[in-house]
């Protein structure tokens, strides 16, 4: 970690006579749509709807109902057909479309491959993948630390993770750093002294969404799925539209897709094997047997 941030400081002063001298600005015109310019010269015409800055060479760019990323140069670096867009950290993009959620750098490299159901930030820079309804993590530059094998992760203090793997929870601190940072070979981390690896008896809490029940109140948690399925509707309409949070009211289009897009979202949440409303009964039942 400590040789990756000093060749990142190195690179930053490196380019930073650069990045000031292009000095490169979002500028907008009569219509509102945005282009760049560097002092009175101007990059691109004022063509997009949105322009968000991403580290000191891109920018994510929004255009005709597409997001994409463009160059301080104003070149292409993503092409133009993603309906999802958000900055992470600053200078990552995170993209999708109908093949799922990719993670990009402001070069326009692939992070993560475009596969993911979610791609969320973790403590120490690292991220939470998801694919197939199985968990996995990887670091800053895209690196594998932990496989799609758990049924769920999350972390409830910088330096601790805890893990569900085949219906049991694991928790891994690491006690020599405030922040927890995984060995690149997370396989022999049982021998690195610096981990502590806990078996836990009972769950540690709702790692996602949910609330831990029995199965005596398992229907409390069904009906809990709607709210996060009227949440991910409302998103993917959103979005969809070009997160103009305005205009999804004024384009009626949208309306027939909602009960359509909210039972899919409803029905996904609800069938997950492992995470979803039901998978606390259904590893009650299994350990019965």
């Amino acid at each position: 970690m400590k040789k990756f941030l000093s060749v990142l400081i190195s690179f930053f002063f490196i380019l930073s006579p650069v990045i000031a001298a292009s000095d490169v600005q979002i500028y907008s015109d009569d219509s509102g749509k945005f282009g760049l310019k560097s002092e009175n010269n101007v990059i691109t015409e004022a063509d997009y709807k949105k322009l968000i800055r991403l580290g000191d060479n891109a920018f994510i760019a929004f255009k005709r109902s597409k997001y994409g990323l463009i160059s301080k140069d104003g070149d292409v670096l993503v092409e133009f057909k993603y309906t999802h867009a958000a900055r992470i950290l600053g200078k990552y993009a995170k993209l999708k479309n109908g093949k799922g959620f990719g993670l990009y750098d402001e070069y326009g490299k692939t992070i993560i491959p475009q596969e993911q159901d979610t791609i969320d930030l973790l403590f120490g820079g690292m991220f939470l993948v998801s694919k197939n309804y199985k968990f996995g993590v990887r670091d800053k530059d895209g690196n594998v630390l932990i496989d799609y094998v758990c049924d769920d992760i999350y972390m409830p203090k910088p330096n601790i993770m805890r893990v569900k793997y085949n219906g049991e929870w694991y928790e891994i601190e690491q006690v020599s750093a405030e922040t927890l940072s995984l060995p690149d070979d997370v396989k022999n981390i049982k021998t690195d002294k610096s981990f502590k690896i806990t078996k836990l008896v009972t769950s540690p809490g709702a790692a996602s969404k949910y609330s831990i029940v029995t199965a005596t109140d398992y229907t409390l948690k069904v009906f809990s799925s709607i709210s996060p399925a009227y949440e991910a509707t409302i998103d993917e309409l959103m979005l969809s539209q070009g997160a103009e949070a305005i205009s999804i009211f004024m384009k009626i289009g949208w309306l027939p897709k909602f009960p359509v897009v909210y039972v899919k979202n409803y029905i996904k949440i609800l069938r997950n094997p492992d995470n979803g409303p039901l998978s606390d009964v259904k590893d009650s039942i299994k350990q019965e047997f």
